[in-house]
């Protein structure tokens, strides 16, 4: 592997210290290797033209938000990614600050790795001319409430088929990536992140026996929005892996399925999903 690419969080890497130090191996080792910085308060984060056709991988600097949105902006691009932790948590990024020269030395010198393929989600707005245009995200899709302190009643339907009303505070559908993210703190399951399937799970459900639901990746979720009393208004927000992106009203659908496109990660690390879960069970980091 030769060609390289630097996606940097400039919030993450003090002065691009970091980057600079990756670009200078890999330029010293016979690669080529560019960067740009993510521009989080952008409406685009950074500029795809500016990324060679030849590149093939690029590193994520920053943490796992950093990742997440260029996951999202370059699925069309099907360019491998890796990711390196300058954050505070980073479960989803493969090298840290003090292991990634290590790590590109092991890549410039033909070292093995592995390519785990993760599905993406698309969701849009239903019916309404100026709701939520089609986005896709890597971990999860969040339909929750906002503004007063009073749940709301999402009506759920698969495929078209009614399944149940939801009495709580929002809806999270996640990915098998995402599983390990919100969904798995509102109560959700651990899925292995290459498997392909959709994750229902309500959040601060006002029922007992309201469950995380495990639905087939080809099934397309409708989600309809309700307030427990007719004519209050209520209103709810949604977001894509975390960031906010528009509300629904009362009567608003939003569909949410498998997208199109899919996202690569290159992974060096030989530990299997099994033993990064057991280490994570020990309360050991990943």
């Amino acid at each position: 592997m030769r060609h390289f690419y630097i996606i940097v969080n400039p919030k993450r890497d003090d002065q691009l210290k970091l980057t600079k130090e990756i670009q200078r191996v890999i330029l010293e080792h016979g690669g080529t290797c560019g960067y740009q910085e993510n521009r989080v308060q952008d409406k685009m984060s950074f500029d795809q033209k500016k990324i060679p056709d030849e590149t093939e991988l690029i590193l994520v600097v920053g943490g796992d938000g950093t990742l997440l949105r260029a996951a999202r902006e370059l699925a069309v691009r099907n360019i491998p990614l890796m990711g390196v932790n300058t954050g505070h948590v980073g479960y989803l990024c493969e090298l840290e600050a003090d292991t990634v020269i290590q790590g590109v030395k092991k890549l410039l010198a033909g070292g093995e790795y592995t390519m785990e393929s993760r599905m993406l989600l698309s969701g849009y707005c239903l019916g309404k001319p100026s709701g939520i245009e089609e986005r896709i995200a890597l971990n999860d899709i969040v339909i929750h409430r906002c503004g007063m302190l009073q749940v709301v009643n999402l009506i759920l339907s698969v495929n078209g088929e009614y399944l149940n009303t939801y009495s709580a505070d929002g809806i999270i559908i996640a990915t098998p990536t995402g599983s390990t993210a919100y969904s798995m703190s509102a109560g959700g399951p651990i899925v292995d992140p290459r498997a392909d399937l959709l994750v229902v799970t309500p959040i601060s459900p006002h029922a007992l026996n309201a469950k995380s639901i495990v639905l087939g990746a080809e099934d397309e979720i409708t989600i309809e929005v309700r307030t427990r009393n007719e004519g209050h208004g209520g209103t709810v927000e949604v977001s894509f892996d975390g960031d906010p992106v528009g509300t629904l009203n009362e009567g608003d659908q939003i569909l949410v399925k498998k997208a199109q496109v899919r996202t690569r990660i290159l992974k060096l690390s030989s530990l299997s999903f099994l033993e990064r879960l057991r280490k994570k069970l020990q309360g050991c980091s990943w």
